[in-house]
């Protein structure tokens, strides 16, 4: 008869707060070797700081209770034992990649880095350890990608590395801070086989941390559900999502977004986004003495062909480096193109001078970014952020106007209160900071349809956010399409986003429009 594995990390007691203001609430939480554990919650449950406050990660965060690894409190460990736990016994794969690498090293620099630091391996030794962990993540060419920088990568390419750098030491725990949210569905699949690979290979036990439940019913052994700051419930996953205990549990297994479009009714007029043979291509740099001269040529969208008609939602779905990005940006009138591409029956101006001649024909095609936080200005007030595309379309609006159309936009999207004025005008001098991350897509949201758009291109609009508030915004967008008539471009890798929202459906692989049609039939 086997013996039960080991205790890796046991945590007892854990209370993390801020300036006096407690933010987790003593919670309780073992992680066996070789288990797979999800922490799961909405956003501002508790759960990453949580994990990361194990290492001492939060800085100004006042920790008590006890972490125990391998028989060591980490809460105890001064700083120069914790840093040799760091990235060796215990590593961390973060849920942004482009903030977590450092933009001004190669990938594989950064990879070498953990290897030389901790394994001890020469520098050759270390480039051929390399490429075997890029290969083995899934990234193509992994030698040439090596020597790339970050913004060189895709996204998933990006989670992809960082992930190779989290296993470079092979620890005994990895801490995945939502390591599939930038993938698309195929990659998950693979980074979910990998990391299950290595998991069984290394007996290393997986802390994750996510809001994506199909997630942890593919991957986790056990899951623990936080909801403030405590932890509600916990147990097997079958058992917890079988029959969940408490309310909030219930709550997250019910937010999954449900189909609740009309059918689709033809309307008259011509579309407005429609596009044949459409390509996007860059140059590229050829290798060798030819390079000095000419240039090469990459097709990032070859041949695409679709149509936009008034009113619905036409969902682009592919994997990463599909090409469904590019597209989106030719569709905004932000990347050169070949070929036939109309909004509202125009094509794009291109060329010298297609800035200003485009102006007016870019007020009705506007764009909802994947992350609001990274796309909204730091710097600005709500009230500058909303009305800015106020001031560029509509200039002779004085500042009452463009206050009271602000104003009606957030209160459309489900944002500013009924306030008194002052109360009012207090609120709009906020800063994006001071949101949530659903609060924070309403504004982008807001400062889309500010000034009255006939298409709104949504890239990537919910992937960043948990699944009760990427079930509300959903909702609003639907809302917002039946009340004003509003044509979507859905750029997405979410299928239960495309199954919720789209019309059509049109898959992206390689470049190429390999499959389109009606939602129910794709």
């Amino acid at each position: 008869m086997n013996a039960a594995p080991e205790t890796l990390l046991d945590v007892r007691g854990l209370r993390i707060g801020f300036g006096g203001q407690t933010v987790v609430h003593g919670i309780d939480f073992q992680v066996k070797a070789g288990e797979k554990l999800a922490l799961v919650g909405e956003s501002g449950s508790g759960k990453t700081v949580s994990a990361l406050s194990l290492l001492r990660l939060v800085p100004n965060a006042d920790i008590e209770g006890q972490a125990h690894f391998q028989g060591r409190d980490l809460l105890r460990l001064s700083e120069r034992e914790l840093r040799g736990v760091r990235g060796d016994e215990v590593a961390c794969i973060f849920q942004e990649p482009m903030t977590a690498l450092n933009p001004l090293y190669t990938i594989g620099d950064q990879i070498a880095e953990i290897l030389t630091l901790k394994k001890g391996m020469s520098p050759r030794e270390a480039a051929r350890r390399v490429e075997e962990l890029l290969a083995a993540t899934g990234i193509p060419e992994p030698a040439r990608r090596a020597q790339a920088f970050p913004h060189q990568l895709s996204g998933g390419q990006r989670q992809r590395a960082m992930i190779a750098m989290a296993l470079a030491s092979e620890p005994r725990l990895l801490i995945a801070d939502e390591p599939t949210t930038a993938l698309d569905a195929s990659l998950r699949g693979q980074i979910l086989s990998l990391l299950g690979e290595l998991q069984q290979r290394l007996g290393m036990a997986v802390l994750l941390i996510t809001h994506d439940l199909h997630l942890v019913r593919q991957f986790a052994d056990r899951v623990a559900v936080m909801e403030k700051g405590h932890l509600v419930e916990q147990g097997g996953v079958a058992e917890v999502f079988g029959q969940p205990q408490h309310a909030y549990t219930r709550k997250l297994l019910g937010s999954r977004p449900q189909r609740a479009l009309p059918e689709a009714v033809p309307v008259a007029g011509p579309p407005v986004v429609e596009a044949r043979d459409l390509v996007v291509a860059y140059a590229t740099p050829l290798p060798g003495f030819v390079g000095w001269f000419r240039r090469g040529r990459f097709e990032a969208v070859n041949r695409a062909r679709f149509a936009l008609p008034p009113g619905q939602t036409l969902g682009v779905v592919g994997e990463s480096g599909s090409g469904k990005s590019t597209l989106a940006l030719a569709a905004l009138g932000l990347h050169p193109h070949e070929g036939h591409l109309h909004i509202l029956g125009q094509p794009w101006p291109q060329g010298r001078g297609a800035q200003a001649r485009a102006r007016r024909l870019r007020r009705q095609v506007q764009v909802v970014f994947q992350d609001p936080f990274s796309s909204l200005s730091p710097r600005m007030t709500v009230e500058q952020i909303v009305g800015e595309g106020l001031r560029i379309h509509e200039p002779r609006l004085d500042e009452d106007q463009r206050r009271e159309r602000v104003v009606r936009a957030l209160r459309e999207v489900g944002l500013l209160p009924d306030l008194p004025p002052e109360v009012v005008s207090l609120w709009l001098q906020r800063y994006p900071h001071e949101f949530s991350g659903g609060q924070r897509q309403r504004l982008a949201i807001a400062r889309a349809l500010i000034v009255e758009p006939q298409v709104l291109v949504l890239d990537e609009p919910t992937s960043a956010l948990d699944v009760t508030v990427q079930k509300q915004v959903i909702e609003l967008l639907l809302r917002l399409q039946r009340e004003r008539g509003l044509s979507y471009l859905l750029i997405t890798h979410d299928v239960d986003v495309i199954w919720a929202m789209a019309h059509e459906v049109m898959v992206m692989r390689s470049g190429e429009v390999v499959e389109h049609g009606p939602a129910q039939q794709v």
